[in-house]
């Protein structure tokens, strides 16, 4: 199978609000990131989106815990996962504050909510300034989008000229408004439909105990996957799952049996680039 089509798998492990009461195999601890990213990678992950926390265990945008946590992944098992870091305000950043922590970082790559940075349109500019200089600096930006408006707004966005990548990858968050937090297959196709911009490279993460089915529904319409214990806890049959690496192989497997391949960090970072 062309590189180009191959499934990219991302693991998204711990978020910023659920806690070890929530589950005492989700990672807070930069070794316990380490960790997860080496068994993710074993499952057949090729990316790996990280939170890190303060002392108290909240969330944090903060350069010198990313360092910390980046060194402590990257010592464990090389570049051979993605590394990306979030972005997520929760309620406490503003765009500024969270621009200024991910050109401290500078990471490989980084997730950016669309609503957050650009949350009405006197924000435009600057975001398209941030765009730009992560694009000199190397940092590969994932957009989150939560609606097809979304979408459809970014694309605008592009369209005069606000976005300095040919083609961004993004993210769709399937679920995230709904009753319960519940994702369903279903909830993908809004983002697919004519009239909607399509992205090059999209990739879909979902709530609840139809996660892999939502990301094989994306995988089979050429998309890719975000799974983990950010978003759900739960594998296909109910079970509660023992680690992401759960989630991680559950999807594999789900994947492999439709007849799709697998991309690894360096085949995703090969997409990114070719978007």
């Amino acid at each position: 199978m062309p590189d180009q089509n191959r499934v990219a798998i991302a693991v998204a492990p711990n978020g910023g609000r659920r806690t070890k009461a929530d589950h005492p195999a989700l990672p807070i601890a930069p070794d316990e990131l380490a960790d997860v990213a080496a068994a993710s990678l074993e499952a057949g992950a090729a990316m790996i989106h990280i939170h890190v926390r303060d002392r108290d265990a909240r969330h944090l945008l903060d350069t010198e815990a990313y360092r910390v946590a980046t060194a402590a992944i990257r010592a464990s098992i090389g570049d051979r996962l993605v590394l990306q870091i979030t972005s997520e305000a929760l309620g406490i950043y503003r765009p500024e504050q969270q621009m200024r922590v991910v050109l401290e970082t500078r990471p490989e790559a980084v997730s950016l909510a669309l609503r957050e940075f650009v949350p009405d349109p006197t924000h435009e500019v600057a975001f398209a300034a941030f765009l730009e200089t992560l694009r000199r600096e190397k940092v590969t930006p994932q957009i989150i989008l939560y609606t097809p408006e979304e979408a459809t707004y970014l694309a605008a966005l592009a369209g005069r000229g606000l976005i300095p990548f040919d083609n961004l990858p993004v993210l769709y968050v399937l679920g995230r408004y709904t009753v319960g937090q519940t994702s369903r297959p279903a909830d993908l196709l809004p983002f697919l439909v004519p009239g909607i911009a399509a992205a090059s490279h999209w990739m879909v993460c979902a709530f609840g105990g139809q996660e892999t089915a939502c990301v094989t529904a994306a995988a089979l319409l050429g998309g890719h996957a975000r799974v983990g214990f950010e978003n759900n806890l739960f594998l296909p049959d109910g079970a509660l799952a023992s680690g992401n690496q759960d989630l991680v192989t559950a999807t594999r497997r789900a994947v492999e049996a439709c007849a799709l391949s697998l991309a690894n960090a360096d085949t995703l970072r090969g997409q990114w680039a070719a978007a």
